[in-house]
């Protein structure tokens, strides 16, 4: 008889122990009865005979996790502060015998540049020979053999420099070894034209993996890896663990993005896991981006592209006021009619606007979260964004009755009915999340927008992951003013990571404006053009102020239905904090939103020169009445 522990996929559950009549390998992913029901557990490592009873494992299955992701696994868990199952349930297991690192496919030799872009893809024997590389300018191929001798680096390359090109050498590359590529984008909404792009080139090599694929779908990827017959995996932060093998090139574009990191737990970010991951594969690791983040700058290796493929010339004007004004409307106008298209950014999530009383000044606020209720006047409701509680909209202010209320700022609905009735046969897309909330709708919304069939494309933080458009020849940017405002260290660097970003959909192959809406044009002016040169003063300003890359922070988040036990447990953390020298407490008390589905919400912040006694400190207080967030970059 042999005794094993076992950790419980998707669960919190603490480790248990069951026994086994045969021996086991840690990794095996096995069922076992929990009371009246039958879970799957993973098997972590065989023990000496317990002193207690111990349950039967009832079943082995086909599948097993290697011994990298288990390592890996043990990272996130133990750095950001998860259980091990939560960790490991990140990962898709291999089938068993497909467990080590080997090579299911044949070395690809003869890619040669033959495979016209029209060739139907079942003519490529194995999806792969006779890829047409791209032809790459001489700035391009210097980068490219820069990036072939670093095991990690930056790519830093301006919108429109032609990083695309790099990374399908890149991946070429690696099927002329016989290699494997992750791919990671930071959300779906870059996925339509990634695909259309990769599979020119790959075929059906290439899958896409994210949340809004079928689970059949994601059975045919996940057999078509086992076969050898997918190579290329590209997708959100989730296509980091799909059970790839061979893999020799990991890359993370957009790596600035903020929706690489996790906001349940584990608390992970997917761009340092795939340097991690890179380590223990071997693996080439290219993280990209127009406007990389401080961190990044600061700790890689940087490969500069910079200059725009396609030289072109952008007009900047700084506006002032609020809303859409006389100007804006103007310019959508004029470009409409001389056949450009136009971009509009609000930095505001669908009709993500509050009604606030003239009178007395209240927000009208959510009875279980103390958040402004959103205004969404398409389906005439009010909608809390935290506990997603619903009422009819209000005429009058709740706390002193006057009439009517008012509308804070302007919402994406709104800005199209101004616009729309301000320019005759202008046809609008609407893109955030209120409404493209599924593949399909985004598939149709970029389609429409390609082809001519609308002209301006309004919407919140989803405008300014990388599309590539030839005709927008007009990007106007609003709202730069509340963003650099927000209680946050980096508003700076997101404030001017979107105007590049947003800039950058414009003027790809035709001139082009820029408009920026802002009442302070002298924080921004220096930088215009030159996003080198915001890192460096920026990263002056971080070392002052003490600040990531330079120093650790941590999060602890407290939440409890008695505000409290929420208090108490939040000066009981303090205290035992205060025994470790080495760590700042930066400040505690009630969180920014003090409270969402009827829990009390209390912060501590945390700072360390160091990460180990950083870790250190928060292992001594860790316990599943507080949320640990390490390295957070979400603070409300």
């Amino acid at each position: 008889m042999y005794f094993y522990k076992v950790a419980l996929l998707y669960s919190s559950a603490p480790v248990l122990t069951y026994r086994a009549s045969e021996a086991l390998p840690s990794g095996s992913v096995v069922s076992v009865p929990l009371k009246s029901t039958t879970k799957q557990a993973v098997v972590l490592a065989k023990i000496e005979v317990p002193t207690f009873e111990t349950e039967a494992i009832l079943a082995v299955s086909e599948y097993a996790y290697n011994d990298i992701q288990m390592q890996i696994a043990k990272f996130i868990s133990e750095y950001y502060f998860s259980s091990f199952s939560e960790a490991i349930s990140l990962f898709l297991p291999y089938s068993v015998g497909c467990c080590t690192t080997r090579n299911l496919v044949p070395r690809m030799h003869g890619i040669v540049d033959a495979y016209p872009l029209t060739t139907p893809t079942s003519q490529i024997e194995n999806g792969v020979m006779g890829v047409q590389h791209p032809t790459l300018s001489p700035e391009q191929q210097q980068a490219y053999k820069q990036l072939l001798q670093k095991d990690k680096a930056l790519l830093f390359g301006v919108t429109g420099a032609g990083k695309t090109e790099i990374f399908i050498t890149l991946m070429a590359k690696m099927l002329e070894e016989g290699k494997t590529t992750i791919f990671l984008m930071p959300e779906i909404s870059l996925t339509p034209q990634m695909e259309k792009r990769l599979r020119a080139y790959f075929g059906d090599t290439v899958a896409m993996w994210h949340s809004k694929i079928t689970k059949k779908k994601k059975e045919e990827i996940l057999e078509g890896i086992e076969s050898g017959r997918v190579r290329i995996i590209a997708g959100a932060r989730s296509a980091l663990f799909t059970p790839m093998r061979d893999v020799g090139l990991i890359i993370v574009d957009e790596e600035h993005d903020d929706s690489y990191k996790a906001q349940t737990r584990p608390r992970y970010h997917a761009r340092d896991v795939a340097v991690l991951m890179g380590q223990k594969l071997g693996a080439k690791v290219v993280l990209a981006s127009a406007t990389p983040s401080t961190t990044s700058y600061y700790k890689y290796d940087v490969i500069k592209l910079p200059k725009p493929y396609v030289q072109t010339q952008k007009r900047y004007r700084f506006i002032p006021g609020d809303g859409i004004t006389a100007p804006i409307v103007y310019a959508i106008r004029e470009h409409y009619e001389e056949g450009g298209q136009s971009l509009l950014f609000l930095p505001t999530r669908g009709n993500f606007k509050y009604l606030y009383c003239q009178n007395c000044g209240k927000t009208h606020t959510c009875p279980y979260c103390s958040v402004g209720m959103a205004l969404h006047r398409k389906r005439r409701h009010l909608k809390c964004h935290y506990c997603n509680y619903t009422e009819a909209i209000r005429e009058s202010c709740t706390y002193c009755g006057h009439t009517p209320l008012s509308s804070e700022r302007i919402g994406t609905q709104e800005a199209i009915e101004v616009i729309e009735e301000a320019i005759e046969g202008i046809k609008i897309e609407q893109f955030d999340r209120d409404s493209i909330t599924t593949a399909n709708k985004l598939v149709k919304a970029l389609k429409r927008f390609e082809s001519g069939e609308s002209h301006l494309l309004l919407g919140t933080q989803m405008l300014s992951k990388g599309h590539d458009y030839p005709n927008i020849t007009l990007a106007v940017i609003m709202g730069l003013d509340h963003i650099m405002g927000m209680a946050d260290y980096r508003s700076r660097e997101r404030a001017m990571s979107l105007l590049f970003q947003i800039a950058g959909r414009s003027g790809r192959a035709k001139q082009a404006e820029v408009l920026i809406q802002t009442a302070d044009p002298a924080q921004f002016e220096p930088y215009l053009g030159n996003y080198e040169q915001f890192l460096k003063d920026e990263l002056l300003f971080l070392e002052i102020a003490e600040y990531p890359p330079f120093v650790s922070l941590a999060r602890i988040l407290i939440a409890h239905k008695n505000e409290a036990k929420a208090a108490k447990m939040t000066m009981d953390t303090v205290t035992k904090l205060k025994a470790f020298a080495q760590i700042e407490i930066v400040g505690h008390g009630k969180a920014p939103v003090e409270r969402i589905a009827n829990k009390y919400r209390f912060q501590i912040l945390l700072r360390a020169k160091n990460r180990v006694p950083l870790l250190k400190a928060l292992h001594a207080v860790d316990c599943r009445e507080i949320e640990v967030d390490m390295d957070p970059v979400e603070f409300s």
